[in-house]
């Protein structure tokens, strides 16, 4: 046998010994199943899913951090990950154990009080694999298992005691440019995932498999087929590679037993190039989630052109209009519009929808479909190099906004000002190969004339569908919500580090915590023996550092971010 075979298969052998050795080592004990009644009803000590509850607000009911008492929060145990890019995954957390992900796929279970390493799983990559997007955006966990999406197109069971492997499914080909970035959600004794890929040429999918076995239950595509409602808007064969991504972990709700997920925009990038409407990019599409069928869709913006992905799920949040409660879908998009739609058993219908940043490419929304119209000279095209606002980042990224049940607000983490140009460019189809249909190096970053901030936390108030207030940043803002019963909002997302506290309420920053990098990880908060913890991973990279080359070329400057993952888990000095 070679040294390279014989190589790997000692760390083929280290890495199937490692997590059970270590498990043994530390010894996690008792470990409390995580059942679907568990997660209908979430404990609020508890964080057991992507945003903490199937709803998806970023909400944890734990009300021992206030505004009076979050100057005295502090670092009590951190735990470094060993890689660099960005760390964007929850904390999860059941009765005491957190799992959380990493870039190049790993997964730790530690001892939530103490950071004490319980197991560690890492999946070995293929040498040639391309890490478009390297990160990872966490588990899901469903009995006595631990699930996860992986960049080489797997999904993985574990054993939530020992880290070890029960099952391993291969979901597609990552050759032809597939991956997995989102946390999988997991409803009904089934494991669902979304399929990346879409600047690579793919036909996007969500699939689902059998929590038990891996076995697959159904697959659905964001793309139809031919004899498939919608299929009559793309023209030729634009359906077989024309992206529509689902980059991020749908909501679900058991009483329509829907499940919810996000679109990415229509490969390439110009519209010219995959003419028609394009359905489902750019959309929210409910799915049965006992079929995959689909039920109903709302499409944001047709003919996607300017890299748009409605990728974030919107947020399952009733609320009141025109004297009548509406089970709605609330979602502030990256083309810059907040959205409010009804969920309903067959359909999704727009309800309203108005601006967050300012907007120069719609000139109008259609009152009762919410279909928007456009200025021509706003959109990209082959052979011209056309300039828009917001930029091909948006209004809001892939960054989950927070919803606070006491204050019925709404926490968007949105950029300001920002404004891209774009040079359309054909290029051939060629499998995992970058098919994005732009002149990259004549592309560029710009702000809008006399701005002088970037990034910026708003408040909308659910009752009026208005702002209420909004606390700016010079820093763009790449910061997940969350929101607490206590009265507070926390987020990261600046290039100088600080992880900050905010009152819910008014929007007064209240505390700040310098931490090793950048923070676009999902904070999450949980107890253990009646103390509240404020969980977060810090580690800059991927779309927030590629934003802030973009800035410095247009700017002239230079900001330097450092890189390195590490969890932080904060609590009250007393």
């Amino acid at each position: 046998m070679s040294p390279r075979k014989l190589a790997a298969v000692g760390v083929a052998v280290i890495a199937a010994l490692g997590p059970a050795m270590l498990a043994a080592q530390q010894g996690m004990g008792e470990y409390s199943a995580v059942t679907e009644q568990r997660l209908l009803n979430p404990e609020s000590h508890n964080w057991l899913m992507y945003r903490g509850n199937y709803s998806g607000w970023g909400y944890s009911p734990l009300d021992r951090i206030t505004p009076a008492n979050v100057k005295k929060l502090v670092p009590v145990w951190t735990f470094s990950t060993g890689v660099t890019e960005g760390h964007q995954s929850p904390p999860i957390v059941n009765n005491g154990i957190m799992f959380v992900t990493t870039p190049q796929q790993q997964v730790f279970a530690l001892n939530a009080k103490t950071g004490d390493l319980l197991w560690r799983y890492k999946k070995d990559l293929p040498e040639d694999l391309l890490q478009l997007h390297p990160t990872n955006r966490g588990v899901a966990l469903w009995e006595d298992r631990v699930y996860v999406g992986t960049v080489d197109a797997h999904v993985v069971a574990l054993d939530a005691k020992t880290g070890k492997v029960v099952w391993d499914t291969t979901v597609d080909d990552y050759k032809n440019g597939y991956y997995f970035t989102l946390a999988p959600l997991v409803a009904k004794g089934k494991v669902m995932v979304g399929t990346s890929g879409g600047e690579l040429g793919i036909r996007g999918y969500i699939a689902a498999f059998d929590a038990k076995d891996g076995k697959p239950a159904w697959k659905t595509y964001t793309i139809p087929g031919p004899g498939e409602p919608g299929h009559e808007t793309w023209q030729g064969d634009a359906w077989k590679t024309g992206g529509v991504s689902v980059w991020l972990t749908g909501h679900y709700d058991p009483q329509l037993n829907l499940s919810f997920w996000g679109t990415g925009n229509a490969a390439p990038w110009p519209g010219d190039m995959h003419p028609g409407d394009n359905l489902y990019s750019s959309s929210v599409i409910a799915l049965d989630v006992d079929t995959g069928k689909i039920r109903g869709h709302h499409q944001y913006h047709w003919n996607d052109s300017w890299d748009w992905d409605e990728v974030s799920t919107p947020l399952l949040i009733d609320f009141r209009k025109d004297g009548r409660t509406i089970k709605g879908l609330v979602h502030p998009g990256r083309n810059g519009y907040l959205w409010r739609l009804e969920r309903l058993t067959d359909g999704i219908k727009f309800v309203d929808a108005r601006p967050f940043v300012v907007q120069e490419v719609f000139t109008g929304i259609d009152p009762v479909s919410g279909r928007p119209s456009y200025d021509s000279e706003r959109k990209p095209r082959t052979g011209a190099a056309i300039t828009f606002c917001p930029g091909l980042w948006g209004g809001k990224d892939w960054t989950p906004a927070g919803y606070n049940p006491k204050t019925n607000y709404l926490y968007i983490p949105a950029n300001e000002n920002l404004c891209s140009t774009m040079t359309g460019m054909q290029g051939p189809y060629e499998p995992g190969k970058l098919f994005v249909g732009v002149d990259r190096p004549k592309s560029s970053m710009s702000w809008r004339q006399g701005a002088t901030h970037i990034g910026e936390l708003q408040a909308w108030d659910m009752a009026t569908g208005r702002r209420v207030w909004t606390h700016k940043f010079q820093s763009q803002n790449w910061g997940p919500i969350l929101t607490t019963g206590g009265g507070l909002v926390f987020l990261g997302g600046t290039n100088d580090r600080n992880f900050r506290a905010f009152d819910a309420k008014t929007g007064s920053q209240l505390w700040q915590f310098r931490t090793n990098s950048g923070i676009t990880g999902v904070p999450s908060s949980f107890a253990v023996d009646g103390v509240q913890y404020i969980a977060v991973q810090s580690g800059w990279g991927v779309d927030a550092q590629r934003m802030q080359a973009r800035l410095d070329t247009f700017l002239g400057t230079k900001t330097e971010v450092p890189q390195g993952g590490v969890v932080w888990v904060f609590a009250l000095r007393d």
